[in-house]
């Protein structure tokens, strides 16, 4: 049976239909737009500010945030890319691959942890090492990425670091290290791992002899062993806007010692109030700055 609607109950459904379309569940919003052939993964959602940022737009300003200046996690081959001369990086010592010397065993074994991260990173550890050229200065560089097992320490990171150091020793060369690792010591080598604290911390001490220029550049996280060692013992010790660094986490000291941190505790502008670091650098600066620190020390 037909029943014609009456211009009342019309208006209403009208009235309606908006309502029903903005219940719809976010799952429906993404089905909707795939429908309209809107590709997945244009946009992201700042950390920062919240805002909704265009990806490609993003990635110009090196994974910097256009409105809010949130620093974005970026890999260790992107701070290769955005730091080095196009075309003159020499990675170093990529045959040392790490093993699982305490067949180390948690959720799954240490072995298989690897195996896994080396796939889903394409790194071997978590550092990158070798030379390259910054505005045409030849220096050693490396740099850490919390991808990778949140970028702690174990033993091939430490003897990666340590030769580089050594080789920036002998040449000459002024050694940029930037450190990502919210790991610290990696607790899967156990006692060897906390031995590379020690390791990389005594070549250092013997390329600060040789008169060796050492720039380290903090960036969010740097905590744990990573911050207890190397990361502390720059020359110029530069940071990036409000990265987290230190070596427990805020939560971790809290539930320990039972009382109310400082507001902006470990970030980096509370750490350079107090004397921690020595600039705030943001990162499309980082390269000119330490060119600028290379050719002022005369190295």
């Amino acid at each position: 049976m037909n029943v014609k609607l009456t211009s009342v109950e019309s208006a209403a459904q009208l009235a309606a239909q908006p309502a029903a379309q903005s219940a719809a569940s976010p799952e429906d919003a993404k089905q909707s737009a795939r429908k309209r052939g809107v590709p997945e993964g244009l946009w992201l959602k700042c950390d920062g500010c919240g805002a909704s940022l265009y990806r490609k737009e993003v990635q110009q300003q090196l994974n910097v945030c256009p409105k809010c200046s949130h620093h974005f996690y970026v890999s260790a081959w992107e701070r290769v890319a955005q730091v080095l001369d196009e075309g003159t990086f020499e990675p170093m010592n990529e045959q040392l691959r790490p093993t699982d010397p305490l067949e180390f065993k948690d959720r799954r074994s240490y072995a298989e942890r690897l195996v896994g991260e080396q796939k889903r990173t394409g790194l071997t550890d978590a550092v990158l090492t070798g030379t390259g050229m910054i505005r045409a200065r030849r220096v050693a560089f490396a740099v850490t990425d919390s991808a990778f097992i949140m970028g702690s320490m174990g033993s091939v990171v430490g003897e990666r670091l340590t030769r580089l150091i050594e080789r920036a020793t002998e040449q000459n060369l002024a050694l940029i290290i930037i450190s990502a690792s919210g790991g610290g010591a990696r607790m899967h080598e156990g006692i060897l791992s906390l031995m590379q604290m020690a390791k990389v911390s005594a070549a250092l001490a013997r390329y600060h002899e040789a008169g060796g220029l050492f720039i380290s550049v903090l960036t969010n996280p740097t905590m744990g062993g990573v911050a207890a060692s190397f990361a502390s013992l720059g020359d110029l010790v530069f940071a990036e806007p409000k990265a987290l660094i230190g070596f427990a986490g805020p939560r971790t000291i809290k539930a320990t010692i039972g009382i109310e941190l400082p507001e902006g505790f470990q970030t980096s502008e509370f750490l350079l109030e107090h004397g921690y670091i020595d600039r705030i650098v943001p990162r499309r600066n980082l390269k000119t700055e330490i060119a600028s620190v290379i050719d002022y020390c005369g190295k």
